[in-house]
């Protein structure tokens, strides 16, 4: 039990309620998504939502079976409603990261920018900060002030409603009669969510796994991996690309040569490294044939290269295999006794030869 995450979790619930009707086709907002989510990172020992409860009448009976404390917040008739619900949940959630030193992680439910400078005290006084919040009413401020930001569409048991769903919640608004070209639901799916694309996170992790090499002396472990996708882009999660956990992701990579896996230091936790040889073997010998064929014994400048090789290798990418640049990769071949590389004022560029 000591070695578990003690979370508490705050919830700006008019922010949330009225984010899932407005985006969710009138769908009433439902907890148990978020619970089960944050059940798997740690021990929620406080639950606390803020509102004015006399709003959401239905919705007190379902947040009390979950055993969440109800912080009412009453509303005086022309007050401004959000601002007292704002306060008094950045009060509550400095005044116990002073108090309870056991609390390691806080959870803000909110897709507000008014609390990102609560997130940046809360990270300042040493506690790990997730945000949860409605993707399309979720301020673009929020997800990168957190260690973790969690989009509520996306949890699992969350129904997100088609797109034509999207349009129901206005009543009165009957589709025109005299349109019958309507009938173009043909190009309705493009609007849907577009899928990851796996070729992009595979650079991604990539160049993680180079920067994490050049920067620390021991070996780079899956899960050390992870806290750095997540420090890079707190809503990156393995499951918009199809994955089930980020071991399966791993494997996946590992099966097409983008990185290399081997026994860590805890079971589970395997050692992950940039392929030594194989692809990058063959992308120095395809730098060097592409050199030879244009240089014609004379030199090839860099400006330009790059194409050539995707004219040869259409799936050449340097970032696939931890090179930030083309520059980076070709200077990483001149080390290897590859290609010589030089820069020339004249070209006002790099040339390259092919070296024998």
């Amino acid at each position: 039990m000591d070695s578990e995450d003690r979370i508490a979790l705050f919830l700006d619930y008019e922010n949330l309620a009225l984010g899932v009707r407005d985006h969710h086709g009138g769908h009433a907002f439902d907890f148990r998504p978020i619970a089960d989510a944050l059940a798997e990172r740690g021990r929620v020992v406080v639950r606390r939502a803020y509102a004015d409860w006399s709003y959401f009448d239905e919705d007190r009976r379902m947040l009390t079976r979950s055993h969440v404390e109800l912080i009412e917040i009453p509303q005086r008739m022309g007050a401004t409603r959000k601002n007292a619900a704002d306060i008094k949940m950045a009060v509550d959630a400095v005044e116990l990261a002073f108090e309870r030193d056991y609390l390691s992680t806080f959870v803000i439910c909110t897709g507000d920018s008014d609390f990102t400078p609560l997130v940046y005290k809360l990270r300042e006084l040493n506690k790990r900060v997730i945000g949860v919040g409605v993707e399309k009413s979720t301020s673009a401020l929020l997800p990168p002030a957190c260690d973790e930001f969690l989009y509520y569409d996306r949890l699992e048991g969350v129904e997100v409603p088609t797109t034509a769903g999207r349009w129901g919640g206005r009543p009165g608004r009957a589709p025109a009669p005299e349109v019958p070209q309507q009938p173009e639901p043909e190009p309705q799916p493009v609007a849907e969510e577009p899928a990851r694309d796996v070729d992009t996170l595979a650079v991604l992790v990539a160049q993680t796994v180079a920067g994490l090499e050049g920067g620390t002396s021991g070996e780079v472990t899956a899960s050390g991996l992870k806290r750095t996708l997540l420090r890079k882009d707190p809503t990156f999660s393995e499951s918009d690309y199809g994955f089930r956990t980020f071991g399966e992701l791993l494997r996946y990579l590992a099966e097409h040569n983008v990185v290399e896996l081997a026994a860590g230091p805890a079971k589970g936790d395997p050692e992950v490294s940039l392929p030594e040889r194989g692809d990058r073997e063959a992308a120095f010998a395809l730098l060097r044939s592409v050199v030879v064929d244009l240089a014609g014994g004379g030199a090839v400048a860099l400006s330009g290269l790059k194409d050539q090789l995707r004219r040869a290798r259409p799936d050449f990418s340097e970032k696939k295999l931890g090179y930030r640049s083309f520059l980076q990769f070709c200077k990483a071949a001149a080390t290897t006794g590859t290609v010589d590389l030089r820069w020339s004022p004249d070209a006002d560029d790099y040339l390259l030869t092919p070296r024998s």
